[in-house]
């Protein structure tokens, strides 16, 4: 029924198009989920990143090797004291309404996000005090203390630029009508079936954009994402599972792209906001038996035929701000049962385990409910659609929750806003102040020596309290036709158009 309903909508897309535009080319998209608020001050999912990477340029990008290109920025220049940081803007470009961007639009963006109700991007940006215009393509940003991380922020939602004109006129809506400065624009969005763009004229880099419209179309099964993919219904898909790489790559229909994420996936849990005052929030000693009921490998074998790295922290055992010092460690059911006789609970220990719906979650989060029921816990799985899920993790509905993050290139992106003491994205509801105090340091710094020794003070901190448990680190797996030409994988998992052609 959904590869027909799927089929009927596409049908019906083309249907209602003029005639010349039928003609024209159109890239259709699968995506794993439905994202969230098309605004990129407010929004916070991984699969509303890839949608954005289509309509709304930031300040900064990322290629292949993690490292920092202009994008709608030409260049940065930091002070001496790292308190200034001076961006000049690019000539020429264009919101999708015709209006400019200039400094004032910039600053404008940047204020935005520092100042409106319930910005997720406030965090990401803190360390700004204030934006001043030096000339009409020239911003400076006056910090309140050197913040090491800032231009690697720019390179996602943070350095994102709406037109003021649209933002002002539209207020709190207007992620529904976002008017960014991107190689596409928003034409219209069906919530749970289709969002679509179409090519902008007057986009900085249109000589290397090659396709006229981009359809998203969220399909949260990842098996009818492929069938789909196969039929010709789609062009591109992301999070193919594990289990299907065989049959993508036997295809010779299909290409299949990968790259080890910069995030994590794991499970978090709730300390500071459990209503229930249940075990696990009470006690250090009940997290780090559920850790120790885990063996990693053991999941990314059953689960994905071994595809994906396990992991125990917040950046991948390849990454430069890995801490080696904190190796992974095995399966220990009689450490685990030890630590909750030490803890003095009564067995079972009865955990509601909220897990989004998907079925690469829903089998992670069974292969974690019996590993954990050797060592004397209950998960009670409680299958969740994805954005209610956040909202109740919001208000500390869960006891434990199986959450992902698709990851930022510095290591400050991966950790702040979830272990930091009230930061929006701490659904945990955590507070440690040394841990506050590594995360500040962490910012302050440039040096990498420097920098990795204070993550390693926050790592020996995180992992003994354990407010997260981190337990492997996906393959970013894209699957495409091959009628797709120029697609690359970056490590961010995003899906970038420019410069791909559809034959």
């Amino acid at each position: 029924m959904k590869i027909f309903r799927l089929a009927v909508t596409a049908a019906a897309l083309l249907l209602s198009l003029p005639a010349t535009v039928q003609a024209q080319t159109t890239l259709r998209i699968g995506l794993a989920e439905d994202p969230d608020i098309l605004d990129p001050t407010m929004a916070r999912t991984y699969v509303g990143r890839i949608v954005f990477a289509s309509f709304c340029d930031k300040l900064f990008d990322i290629d292949e090797k993690l490292n920092i290109v202009p994008q709608l920025a030409l260049s940065h220049e930091t002070s001496a004291d790292g308190k200034e940081v001076t961006i000049k803007l690019r000539p020429g470009v264009k919101f999708h309404d015709g209006e400019s961007l200039d400094a004032e639009a910039a600053k404008y963006s940047i204020e935005r996000h520092l100042t409106m109700q319930g910005s997720f991007r406030k965090p990401e940006l803190a360390s700004v005090d204030r934006v001043e215009v030096v000339d009409p393509l020239t911003i400076k940003l006056g910090l309140k203390a050197p913040f090491s991380p800032l231009i690697a922020q720019l390179t996602d939602r943070a350095g994102m630029m709406v037109s003021p004109k649209a933002a002002k006129e539209a207020g709190d809506k207007f992620g529904l009508r976002p008017v960014c400065a991107g190689p596409y624009k928003f034409v219209e969005r069906v919530q749970q079936d289709r969002m679509v763009f179409e090519k902008f004229a007057d986009y900085w880099n249109k000589d290397n954009v090659f396709i006229d419209r981009i359809v998203f179309l969220p399909i949260v099964d990842a098996t009818v994402r492929l069938a789909n993919l196969k039929s010709g219904g789609l062009d591109l898909i992301e999070r193919v599972l594990a289990t299907d790489i065989k049959d993508v790559r036997t295809d010779s229909r299909l290409k299949l792209s990968t790259a080890i994420e910069l995030g994590y996936q794991g499970i978090t849990l709730n300390i500071g906001k459990d209503k229930a005052k249940g075990p696990l929030s009470q006690s250090a000693k009940v997290r780090q038996a559920l850790d120790l009921s885990l063996d990693r490998e053991a999941i990314n074998q059953v689960v994905f035929n071994g595809e994906f790295k396990p992991g125990n922290q917040w950046v991948n055992p390849d990454h430069p701000y890995y801490q080696k010092a904190f190796p992974l460690r095995g399966r220990d059911v009689a450490k685990a049962r030890a630590l909750l006789n030490e803890a003095g609970v009564a067995l079972p220990v009865s955990v509601d385990l909220m897990v989004p719906k998907g079925a690469e979650t829903e089998a992670v989060a069974q292969v974690v409910q019996s590993m954990a029921s050797e060592s004397g816990f209950d998960m009670k799985i409680r299958v969740t659609e994805f954005a209610t899920s956040l909202k109740q993790a919001e208000a500390g509905e869960y006891q434990a929750f199986m959450l992902a993050w698709s990851g930022r290139i510095d290591p400050d992106g991966n950790s702040y806003v979830f272990q930091k003491s009230g930061a929006p994205q701490n659904y945990s509801g955590w507070s440690d102040k040394e841990a506050d105090k590594a995360l500040d340091d962490g910012r302050l710094v440039t040096d990498q020596a420097q920098r990795k020794a204070i993550y390693e003070k926050l790592a020996k901190i995180v992992l003994e309290e354990k407010p997260l448990l981190y337990i492997y680190h996906r393959r970013i797996l894209i699957a495409h036709t091959t009628k797709l030409e120029g697609y690359k994988q970056m490590p961010d998992g995003l899906v970038r158009v420019v410069g791909l052609k559809l034959k």
